[in-house]
C-alpha cells in the first residue's frame, strides 16, 4: 500500500486589492502578468506575494495579522509604486522596504486595509499558500507603474469588466482572482467596500468531476461568492500556484 503523503505546509502570503472610484463606478488595480514568466504568464492578477521575515518587525505589533497587512502594503509599494504610509517613527529593517520608510520618516499604514478574503493552496499542491486578501483605497497623488519585466501592464479596471474581458477571451485571470472580482463587483464604491462586513470563512477550492468529463471546483458556500460550485476556470496549475498575486517565490 502506497504512504500517503503529508501535505506540504502553506507559506503565508498576502494580496491587496487598491481601490478607486472611477467615472463608472469602482475601480481595482490590478496588473498583467508578463507572458515569460512562469507563474500565471499574461494573466490579470492583484498586487502580493510572500511574507518575510522583516513584514513582522515593520508591524511592530503583537497581532499576527498586521505583518500579512505589511506584506500587502510592501508588496503595492515594489510592484506598483504605490506607497500606503503615514508618518511615524520608522522601525529598523534593512530591506529596501524598510530603508525608504526610515528615509522618508513613515511607517506602513496598515489600519488602511480591511481584511476581504482567506484562501489557502488545496493540500494535494506540492506549493502552498495561505494567502490573506485586503481591501484599502488607492493613495492619493500618487501615480501607478509596473516594472517591465515580472509585470508589463498596470490597469485601474471595474471588477465586472475584468471577468468580462476574461469571459470574451481578452484576458486571462486565475480562479482566486475571478472570484474575488465576482464579490467586488458587488460594491459600487470604495466607501461601500470598505464599509461592509466581509465573510472571513478560508477557501480550500476542492476539485471534483463534473459528470460531463471535466473539473469543477468547490468552495464553502459561507465564504460569499455566491455559489459553493464553480468551473474550474484556469484551475491549479500542477506546481499548485494559484492565489493570485503577482508573484509567490
Amino acid at each position: 500500500m502506497e504512504t500517503p503523503k503529508i501535505p506540504v505546509a502553506p507559506r503565508p502570503a498576502a494580496t491587496i486589492l487598491l481601490l478607486r472610484d472611477g467615472a463608472a463606478g469602482l475601480e481595482v488595480l490590478m496588473v498583467c502578468r508578463a507572458r515569460e514568466v512562469d507563474f500565471a504568464s499574461g494573466a490579470l492578477v492583484f498586487p502580493g506575494g510572500r511574507v518575510e521575515a522583516e513584514d513582522a518587525t515593520l508591524a511592530g505589533t503583537d497581532d499576527p495579522m498586521d505583518a500579512f497587512r505589511v506584506a500587502a502594503i510592501r508588496e503595492a509599494w515594489e510592484e506598483c509604486g504605490l506607497l500606503l504610509a503615514r508618518a511615524g517613527i520608522p522601525r529598523a529593517g534593512e530591506g529596501p522596504f524598510a530603508r525608504h520608510l526610515a528615509g522618508a520618516g513613515t511607517v506602513p499604514d496598515t489600519g488602511a486595509l480591511v481584511r476581504f478574503a482567506h484562501w489557502i493552496t488545496p493540500e494535494h499542491s506540492p506549493k502552498r499558500f495561505d494567502a490573506h486578501f485586503f481591501l484599502a483605497p488607492a493613495p492619493a497623488g500618487q501615480e501607478a507603474i509596473h516594472d517591465g519585466r515580472e509585470a508589463v501592464e498596470t490597469v485601474w479596471i471595474r471588477p465586472a469588466e475584468a471577468v468580462a474581458a476574461a469571459d470574451a477571451g481578452r484576458r486571462r485571470l486565475v480562479f482566486a482572482t475571478r472570484l474575488n472580482l465576482i464579490r467586488l463587483s458587488g460594491f459600487g464604491s470604495t466607501a461601500e467596500a470598505l464599509a461592509a462586513e466581509h465573510p472571513l470563512v478560508t477557501v480550500v477550492p476542492r476539485p471534483e468531476p463534473d459528470g460531463q468529463g471535466g473539473t469543477r471546483l468547490r468552495v464553502p458556500a459561507a465564504a460569499g461568492y455566491g455559489a459553493d460550485v464553480f468551473p474550474a476556470f484556469d484551475r491549479p496549475a500542477a506546481d499548485g500556484l494559484w492565489p493570485g498575486q503577482a508573484k509567490l517565490s
